[in-house]
């Protein structure tokens, strides 16, 4: 009777312990570790060890670009995780990330922090498309779904998300189920703080392929809007704990470190 006693306890211990989660990829701010490492321009992807994030030392990537008159091509400084998601997954994925010191934030020009991108040149429709991006516009936080198919493309833009200081690390944690037949979430998390969180609908396009996970400083406003705005041509920003996983704390950059 003990037994059978003892043997029913460790099953009721069973079904109620917390499942834990499954942290899928991290990388601690070093250069290694990356599917690739993407400088355009005059970019620049380096590992450092004076400017990381947290107190316990180790290293970040510092990513910088110059803007270059005359130049018609992108500014990428980026890191690139080439597993990021298909249609139908779900997952958590975070960052911490730290404008240099006297960042000009108006004249307000857009500046990505991280990505979702894949490759359509196949369909004739789009090249490398990107679904949902963080970007900063000004000193504010956004960032966005995009749905339909790669030919009809529909875009869903969330901004003035939070406040962005320079000088200072913050921190980005996403979480989306990627689907496109309203059954979809996608919620964002600025310094701990949720600032989005959207219900049953799309996020992201018809399509079964692989999106990858870029993070970095993509001074994608240079290129978009045909000049810089502003007075600042060279610009740095920090990253450091960047991971995902299936629960917030496998992404979170406080809780793996």
């Amino acid at each position: 009777m003990l037994q059978l006693t003892s043997l029913f306890v460790c099953i009721l211990a069973l079904l109620f312990t917390p499942s834990s989660g499954t942290q899928t990829f991290a990388n601690r701010g070093t250069t290694t570790g990356w599917d690739f490492i993407l400088e355009e321009a005059s970019g620049t992807v380096d590992q450092v060890t004076n400017v990381v994030y947290g107190t316990k030392g180790g290293t970040a990537l510092k990513m910088a670009q110059t803007y270059e008159p005359g130049y018609t091509g992108r500014y990428h400084s980026e890191v690139q995780h080439f597993t990021g998601y298909h249609r139908g997954e779900q997952g958590f994925y975070g960052f911490a990330f730290r404008l240099q010191e006297g960042w000009q934030f108006s004249p307000a020009q857009s500046y990505n922090l991280g990505q979702f991108i894949a490759d359509f040149t196949d369909t004739g429709c789009d090249d490398w498309m990107p679904s949902s991006m963080i970007w900063i516009i000004g000193d504010q936080l956004a960032s966005r779904v995009k749905t339909g198919t790669v030919c009809d493309q529909a875009i869903t833009q969330y901004e003035n998300l939070a406040t962005v200081s320079a000088g200072v690390w913050h921190k980005v944690v996403v979480q989306a189920n990627w689907q496109n037949d309203g059954t979809g979430w996608y919620k964002l998390w600025f310094d701990g703080v949720k600032v989005l969180e959207k219900l049953n609908i799309d996020t992201t396009i018809d399509d079964t392929r692989e999106f990858q996970f870029h993070v970095g400083l993509y001074a994608n406003g240079w290129h978009d809007d045909g000049a810089m705005k502003g007075t600042q041509p060279f610009r740095q920003v920090w990253y450091d704990q960047i991971a995902m996983g299936t629960t917030f704390a496998d992404a979170d950059p406080d809780q793996w470190s």
